[in-house]
This record gives C-alpha cells, sequence and structure tokens, in this order.
C-alpha cells in the first residue's frame, strides 16, 4: 500500500510555552531531500516477530519525500516497530527496506551506517545524555558522526536552539529543564543531523498534560515551514490531523485503513478504525 505520499515532565518552568514560527529559522533544519513526489521510504513484505508473537505482519507501504505520514492504531499494534526498524534498531525477519533508493535492509553495515544519517528519531522519553549540557547534547552526533568542526556545530545548535524557543538554556543540564524542554532540545538533537526524515515516536506521551502544547506547537512549524519528510506516532489525534498529508490506522501488524486525514476522522471505511476512533476521540 503507498501513502503517497518514561521519563515524567518536571513542573513547568518559564519557556514552556507554544513553540515559536520558525520562519527563516527552519532553512538549516533539514537535509537535501529528494524532489517532492518521489518515493523515499519503502516497507516491502516486511515480518517481524517476537518469539511467537508478530508485530508487523507482511506489511508493505512506502512514504514519498516531503509527505507527513501519521500512524495510529492500538497499542501493540506495531507502530512503534515501524520506526524502530527504519532507525536499525531493530532487524526485520523478512522483507526488505529501503531508504532514498538504497537498501536498508538486508545491507551491508557500512551502507547500512551511511543510510542512517539520513533519519532523525525523537523518542517517548528524550533520551538526553543527563551529564551534557543542551548545547553539548545537539552537537554531539554532528562532530562525531558527520565530522562537523565544533563551531559548525555549535553554529548549526544555536539556529535550532532559536528554532524551538530555548536559546537561554543551551549551557544547561537536562535535569535543570521540564520535560517538555527536554523533549524540543531532543527535537533540535535529531534536527542537528540535517535528515531527509523524521520519526516520531509518541514523543508527548511522557510529558505532563500542561506542556504537550509547546511540544505540538514546535512540530506543527516544522511540519509547515519545512520540506522535511515525517513518519509519527501519536494518539493526539488533533495533531495528526493537523500535521498529516496521510493517516495510517494499524491492528495486529497490518495497515487496515490509508486515507487522507479529513477522510479517514470523518467518514472512516474499516469498523475497526470507527471503534478505536471512538474510544480516543
Amino acid at each position: 500500500m503507498s501513502t503517497d505520499s518514561t521519563q515524567p515532565g518536571t513542573p513547568p518552568v518559564p519557556g514552556d510555552g507554544p513553540g515559536p514560527d520558525l520562519g527563516k529559522a527552519a532553512g538549516p533544519a533539514v537535509g537535501t531531500a529528494r524532489a517532492a513526489g518521489s518515493e523515499l521510504i519503502r516497507l516491502e513484505r516486511v515480518t517481524k516477530r517476537f518469539g511467537t508473537n508478530t508485530v508487523l505482519d507482511n506489511l508493505d507501504f512506502s512514504v514519498d519525500a516531503g509527505k507527513h505520514v501519521t500512524l495510529i492504531g492500538p497499542s501493540g499494534s506495531g507502530k512503534t516497530t515501524i520506526l524502530r526498524v527504519l532507525m536499525t534498531l531493530l532487524k526485520p525477519d523478512e522483507g526488505t527496506v529501503t531508504v532514498d533508493g538504497e537498501q536498508l535492509f538486508p545491507a551491508p553495515e557500512k551502507q547500512v551506517r551511511e543510510i542512517r544519517k539520513k533519519i532523525g528519531m525523537v523518542f517517548q522519553h528524550f533520551n538526553l545524555f543527563p551529564n551534557m549540557t543542551v548545547l553539548r547534547n545537539i552537537t554531539e552526533a554532528p562532530v562525531t558522526v558527520l565530522g562537523l568542526s565544533r563551531d559548525e556545530a555549535e553554529e548549526r545548535a544555536r539556529e535550532l536552539l532559536e528554532m524551538v524557543g530555548l536559546t537561554e538554556h543551551i549551557d544547561k543540564h537536562p535535569a535543570q529543564l521540564s520535560g517538555g524542554q527536554q523533549q524540543r532540545v531532543a527535537i533540535a538533537r535529531a534536527l542537528a543531523m540535517r535528515p531527509q526524515v523524521l520519526l516520531l515516536d509518541e514523543v508527548t506521551s511522557a510529558l505532563d498534560p500542561e506542556l504537550v502544547a509547546g511540544v505540538l506547537d514546535v512540530l506543527r512549524d516544522i511540519a509547515r515551514s519545512t520540506d522535511i519528510t515525517m513518519l509519527c506516532v501519536t494518539h493526539e489525534m488533533g495533531f495528526a490531523r493537523d500535521i498529516s498529508d496521510r493517516v495510517l490506522m494499524f491492528d495486529h501488524g497490518r495497515i487496515i485503513e490509508s486515507a487522507p486525514p479529513e477522510k479517514l476522522f470523518n467518514e472512516p471505511e474499516h469498523d475497526r478504525t470507527r471503534e478505536f476512533l471512538s474510544a480516543v476521540l
């Protein structure tokens, strides 16, 4: 099927409100992408099992460059597993995965490392390095993986921190930040690699409710202001409706419905989709 396209938050502190409009600051956030409309990601007959549990079941789908695709469905349906396969944190048992025309699985390790540079991921629980400052968290990978000079990496980090509204926190450590601020640092860190693809895994699920809006506003601005391809797993249906070109409904490791958000949320065709949406909306 083609799409064509916990760490709890600490109490709110200043700077946790809605994210800023990215404006021109968004320019350096993304990598050199394929032409809009061309296929960037493809999974063919991908199967992943954990013991006797099949979490991805002969899965086929693709995502076009510059498109924003959101995966919804019940917990345990396989949504996060797809992101972890694309990040090479998990290896599929069967099938092929292609990113930007290059095979990710199966492929030699050197090729896998090069393809991974094109993909950024923001996790549920931030995964920041607690012993590093905000600045160092953002610059570490561009320096060690991409080979940027420290000055180049810091310039990029400052632009991104301005983008996510955290310039004044550049020398703090993660423990000095609220959960919402830590997640915005994690978004900046992912973008510092200038990826073609940004994977978002339930990025607000570990946050206190009052901190969710600021993180989602930053992501809305990124979706609106850049040409980055986004693949998002979320239970925030309003966010999915706002940013998606296409929404995929997952159940038991399969895509059971795929449609533009206005169609899927207003006129779902599958009984399971209607049942899921009635429970979460």
